[in-house]
């Protein structure tokens, strides 16, 4: 669960991330699931990979700080 979520080459389906939803961007709050889709086009994002849980929600997976 500590990769570096900002590039796409660590993140695949079946991962467990943490991800911060949009309605948490303020808070930072951050939620635990598994990858089902990437999401993000490019290899590179400074917020990090937008993915797909398996329960559908969707967020950014966490820079590892």
């Amino acid at each position: 669960m500590d990769v570096d979520g900002r590039y796409k080459d660590n993140i695949y389906t079946g991962l467990e991330v943490k991800v911060i939803l949009k309605k948490d961007q303020r808070t930072g709050r951050t939620t635990i699931g598994v990858v089902k889709d990437i999401l993000t086009k490019s290899s590179f994002h400074t917020h990090g990979i937008k993915v797909r849980l398996e329960d559908g929600q969707v967020g950014r997976v966490c820079p590892k700080v």
